[in-house]
This record gives structure tokens, sequence and C-alpha cells, in this order.
């Protein structure tokens, strides 16, 4: 696998350091203690989602798949981790070795979840299993978090596609992985290239206001783009003065012009104006985009305008206020003893101060009311109930540590919209409140 396709540049040769230096320490601890080869149980979860949101997405669960597999030790990083004296020679030796051969199972990529859902399950040896934890929460918080925004704009756009372009307000290459992820919770299109080349994200652009400026004039500018691009290409009207740009528009491209943009103003009287304009002048196919520091409030309040489609960068990129999704990957149960067969004995933090877990390997199953909708978020950990067999979410990722669920990117996509599409009707309400679904817990035991 290149590392290119997790968005890494090319000579980054793999995901071992993508780690907190703790996670190596409590590797050597438990190599010196003999408690490393348990086997053991973690699970990614949230207690909580992001004040006022409803539901959560499920995103970044094919990049964490590559990086499972990227996950190596080669010489370059070992002799890091040798200089700095992280670990000591026998951890080293260990993590020479590395290859995860254990199982992950855990929602598709797609999905909603609620707090507890056990969004991923983590099996094999305490050692190999504890490496993986930053890595796959990194990916996970970040492209969850832009997925779940992505999503609620999704739903107030309604069928007005929607365009990442929020490539210059983040870090390189989290501008890739957030495409990626705005694509899952329902964009249509990015501006990032990065992102069309890695993931086949379809990709779309014409021109900034230094286009404009950069000509004589106005009219200019709209020649020199019509000829490169065609007359379907979409023109920048609000350098200077709209209506003018509109009319000097229309006259050079005629009434084949593909789309106008509008990035400035208020934007709901603007395109009121512009589209009658357009009209009034016969361009009545032409389009109207609007950007300029969107977010799902503002796509709400253009629901009435006559816009066309909708370009969404800052708000998108930094998970329109919430970046992280607060996901914490915890221990909930580990053999008792060294040996593939030992049995299995929940574990769970217990702590004064809100932070308690719920141990014993989980399933999950989300129950639907007599119309068909989404009524609960049920996670057990005892036998699954009959009615609930056919309901159950989590799916096998990787087994024996071969990847096993690879899907293109538009499964993902197509299943979140299927996910949403069955919860109460109160999930895309975008006034605060409680997660749509409660979670409810069935008690039982582990299993082995």
């Amino acid at each position: 696998m290149n590392t290119a396709d997790l968005g890494l540049p090319v000579d980054v040769p793999s995901t071992a350091l993508f780690t907190d230096q703790y996670e190596l320490t409590m590797l050597q601890g438990a190599l010196k203690a003999g408690t490393a080869e348990r086997r053991s149980v973690f699970e990614v979860f949230t207690r909580r989602l992001p004040n006022g949101r409803r539901y959560g997405v499920v995103a970044g669960t094919g990049r964490v798949l590559d990086a499972v597999e990227n996950f190596r030790f080669d010489p370059g990083v070992l002799s890091f981790l040798r200089e700095r004296e992280i670990v000591d020679e026998e951890t080293l030796e260990w993590l020479a070795g590395y290859r995860f051969s254990g199982d992950v199972w855990g929602y598709p990529e797609g999905e909603v979840y609620f707090p507890g859902s056990p969004i991923m399950r983590v099996e094999g040896t305490f050692a190999e299993c504890v490496l993986l934890e930053t890595v796959i929460l990194s990916i996970l918080n970040h492209d969850s978090a832009i997925a779940a925004a992505a999503s609620r704009m999704s739903a107030a756009a309604g069928d007005r596609p929607l365009i990442e372009m929020g490539a210059r307000r983040t870090h390189e290459l989290a501008a890739v992985a957030a495409s990626r992820a705005a694509y899952v919770g329902g964009f249509a299109t990015t501006s990032d290239l990065a992102a069309g080349f890695r993931y086949g994200i379809p990709t779309v652009g014409t021109s900034a206001h230094a286009f404009t400026l950069l000509h004589d004039s106005e009219r200019d500018a709209f020649r020199a783009q019509v000829n490169t691009l065609g007359r379907g290409t979409t023109l920048l009207v609000d350098t200077y003065d709209v209506a003018e740009a509109v009319r000097t528009a229309v006259e050079v491209a005629g009434t084949e012009l593909g789309a106008v943009r509008i990035d400035s103003g208020d934007l709901l009287l603007v395109a009121h104006r512009v589209r009658q304009q357009l009209d009034e002048l016969g361009a009545t196919d032409t389009k109207i985009v609007v950007t300029s520091d969107l977010d799902e409030y503002a796509i709400a309040s253009l629901a009435a305008a006559p816009v066309d489609a909708y370009g969404v960068g800052t708000q998108l990129v930094t998970g329109s206020g919430h970046p992280t999704s607060s996901m914490v990957y915890k221990l909930v149960a580990r053999a008792e003893s060294p040996g593939a067969n030992a049995p299995l004995v929940p574990v769970a933090k217990r702590s004064t101060g809100g932070k308690t877990s719920v141990g014993g390997r989980k399933w999950a199953a989300r129950r639907l009311d007599a119309h068909g909708v989404a009524e609960a978020e049920v996670v057990g950990t005892g036998p699954v109930p009959g009615e609930l067999a056919d309901r159950q979410l989590l799916v096998e990722l990787v087994k024996g540590g071969e990847v096993v669920a690879r899907e293109p990117l538009d499964a993902a996509r197509e299943r979140h919209a299927a996910a949403r599409a069955g919860l109460p009707m109160s999930a895309t309400q975008l006034s605060r409140g409680e997660p749509v679904l409660p979670t409810e817990y069935l008690d039982g035991p582990s299993g082995s």
C-alpha cells in the first residue's frame, strides 16, 4: 500500500510513529511483566456527542484500515527510537517484527452513531492492540467530526449540491482527509486535487478574484475564462459591481453561461436580484453558486433563495465548531491469563470524575419502531435478542491481521444517506437538542 493513499508524503515509510510515546512505554512495561501477550479487547466510543448534535457520523474507517496495514517499525523508525532511548533493546526487538495479527470489527463507514456506540472493536494481544490507539483515534476523531458537519450541511442544503473548498483553511494533509470525510457526509465535489487523485472524488474549480484583478477589465477576464473553459464555466461576479458583472458575463458567454458565483454581501438579497437579472437577460438556465464562510445555519437560511449550489470551506474543515468527536479507545476486556483460550473478563474505568466506561466486549443493534424508523441504539454484552439479530451494526473489518472490508468511497456515502434517512425526522433539525436516539444497555456475560 502506497503511503500516498493515506494522505501522507510519499517519503513517510509507515504509520508507526503516528502514536504517543506512552503506547510504547506501556508495551515495554507489559513485556517485562509478562502480560503483553494477554488477549485483550479495546473499543472506540464516545461518552457524549458534541453539544447540541443529534447524531454522529462514522468516517475515516477506510483510512484506519490503511493505517493498520502500514503500521510497521522499519529500520529508520527503530533507529529514531533507539537514539532517543524511548524504549529498551528488548522492546525494539519486539517492535521490529510487529505485524497486527488480530481482528477489528466496527460500524461500517457512513453509519451514524450515538453515545456509547462501540464504533470500533480491536481484538488481539494487549501488545499489538495498544499500539494502535493513537492513530485510530486521530483518524476517527477528525474524519467523523468533519463528516458530521458535512451531514448537517447536506441536510440543510436538501437537493442542492455542496462543494468542499476548505483546503486553504487547514493543514494540507488534513485537507485531503477532510475532503474525503465531507464526501461521505454528502458533499458532491471538492476543489482539492489531492483528494480527487487519492480518493476519486469529483473535482471542480474555475477562478478567483485575482484572475479578474489581473486583467485590464472585468470583461477581459470573463472573455479569457470563457475562451479557455467554455461557455458552461462559472464566472465570479462580485469583484466590483455585481449587477454590471452579471450583465457583462451574459454578454461575453451568452445565455449558455453555466453559472455565476457570489462570494460576498447579503447572499439572500443578492441571489434574488441576480436570479431576476439573469432571467431578464434570457439566461434562465444559468445557475447561481454562493460561497463566503457558509455553515449549516447559513445554508438553511438560504433555503428560499434561488441558489443552485453552495461552496463551503472554513466551517466544514473545522467541524463547524466541533473539530473533534471526543472518541476514546478503552480496554473493555482482557484474558485472565496468557494463552489464546484463556477466558475474557470485563474491565472498565471507574472514575469519580465522570469518565466511566462499561466493561465487556459489546455488540450493537438499532431497534426500529412499527414504521421502520430507528427508535433506540441497543448495546449489549450478552446474547443478542432474537428480534435484533438482523439489526446488528458491527461488521468485520480485519480478520487475523488481514483487511477484509475495503469498499469504494461511494458505498460509504450511500450508506450514510440511507442511515440518516432511517432516523426520526428531528435528527436533521438544527436547533440544539439531545441525541435523537437513546442508548440502551443490555447486561450479560462478556463471552470468551
